[in-house]
């Protein structure tokens, strides 16, 4: 028989509120270590994750295997799989979290007063952040690497489908931790699978002070429904290219292809393209065949389906909920529309405000796109595959935001961070 994965907690309420009370005494150490410190314990993950990149390979073969045959979909056995490409990016995103600036105790906005004070802001860490995901094992390493490197402590809660490799890498986390002086409950991983322990989490806001839930729609309403403590998420990624009527042609063929099939499972992949009635003949027509010979599910306004049907692509009638869909599969939706305000009408009704692209040679057209399209992140000639924060240059993010308050798209070394009031004076008393 095999040993169980997890350690049997009995009390699992206990064992949380255990885990959040370490958890917010080493907050203490975290928020005052010096760079050099948090940068070596970076270092010190990076290379056990390189040394021990076979046995986090065959954690991960382990994982994979037993989530495929407990029916996990095929999305998420994506997001789950983690090859030797994947784990050199862990350790590559730490080396980069290590080069970015500290923006621990930085102090800025500094502006004489009347009264003879001066008054500025100063950068400090959130405290102790609840991350919660499913599936990608890589979130541990990214997750830890930029909570360490903003002074946070956090308390790590992946899904039961990689709890293995999860527990893995936590102990690389401590090692490196351990490495640099730090205390190895700066970083903890929550060791049930029990789903009682992320009800739990979500509601002590006298330990933790931020939760950053990465995972499906069904997860995140759970949360909002039920925590206590404040949340930096987002719900849906149905994110959109435009393809203006004189955009580049063999442009937005190649940046609509790559939005949308460069990898289905993703938030930021593409789920609808617009298309404007003018340039419609010129693109849609091999794009069609594009996505046909990858095996794409094409689902259509009355006018795509007729002029694919024309190029013999065969193309679905789409209905009024295709348009409000995260397929994370290899389903598009395509509407033509007479040109940029229709465009950024659908998608200010339709999109979840997180990613959206526009094709466009026309740089008035551009800027009005930038402008008024209310999304976390919005490009110009540019596929929508570039929101995250790797691409972004934030060395990893923890995680994307469509709110508007604290932090929008990419949550990386800033967004964990809050800033206070700081004054400088001179004997001064207020009259």
């Amino acid at each position: 028989m095999n040993a169980p994965l997890t350690p049997a907690i009995t009390d699992v309420a206990a064992y949380v509120r255990d885990v959040g009370q370490r958890a917010r005494r080493a907050s203490a150490a975290m928020a005052k270590a010096g760079t050099a410190e948090k940068n070596a314990a970076l270092r010190a993950i990076a290379e056990g994750i390189r040394a021990r990149a076979a046995q986090i390979k065959a954690a991960n073969g382990r994982d994979v295997a037993r989530a495929a045959a407990n029916g996990l979909d095929a999305a998420a056995l994506d997001r789950l799989k983690l090859g030797d490409k994947g784990i050199e990016q862990m350790a590559v995103g730490l080396e980069q979290i290590v080069q970015l600036p500290d923006p621990i105790g930085e102090i800025g906005n500094v502006r004489p007063q009347p009264s003879g004070i001066r008054v500025g802001q100063m950068r400090v860490p959130l405290g102790v952040i609840g991350i919660i995901y499913e599936s990608r094992p890589n979130v541990t390493i990214d997750a830890a690497g930029l909570a360490i490197k903003s002074g946070n402590a956090c308390i790590l809660r992946g899904g039961s489908e990689s709890i293995e490799c999860n527990t893995l890498l936590a102990s690389i986390v401590h090692g490196g931790l351990q490495h640099a002086g730090l205390p190895a409950d700066g970083v903890q991983l929550i060791a049930t699978t029990d789903r009682a322990a992320v009800g739990q989490l979500i509601t002590l806001p006298e330990y933790v002070d931020i939760i950053v839930p990465r995972g499906g729609k069904s997860l995140i309403e759970r949360l909002m429904r039920e925590g206590k403590v404040p949340m930096i998420k987002h719900l849906d990624g149905i994110c959109h290219v435009y393809i203006d009527a004189a955009a580049d042609a063999d442009m937005a063929i190649r940046i609509a292809d790559n939005a949308k099939t460069q990898r289905y499972g993703t938030c930021n992949t593409m789920e609808t393209l617009l298309v404007a009635q003018a340039i419609a003949p010129q693109v849609l027509p091999p794009l069609g065949r594009i996505y046909a010979g990858k095996g794409v599910e094409l689902r259509g306004c009355p006018e795509t389906v007729a002029l694919l049907e024309q190029a013999g692509v065969e193309c679905k009638p789409a209905t009024e909920d295709d348009w409000s869909t995260e397929y994370l599969a290899p389903i598009l939706s395509i509407r033509l529309v007479p040109g940029v305000d229709e465009a950024i009408a659908h998608i200010n009704r339709y999109g979840s405000k997180h990613t959206d692209a526009i094709v466009a040679n026309d740089h008035r057209i551009a800027m009005r796109f930038l402008r008024e399209v209310d999304s976390a992140s919005v490009m110009v000639n540019a596929s929508t595959r570039f929101a995250d924060g790797f691409e972004y240059g934030l060395g990893a993010e923890i995680g994307i935001s469509n709110d508007k308050l604290h932090v929008r798209g990419p949550v990386g070394l800033e967004g964990l961070t809050s800033l206070k009031y700081v004054v400088f004076g001179d004997g001064e008393v207020r009259t």
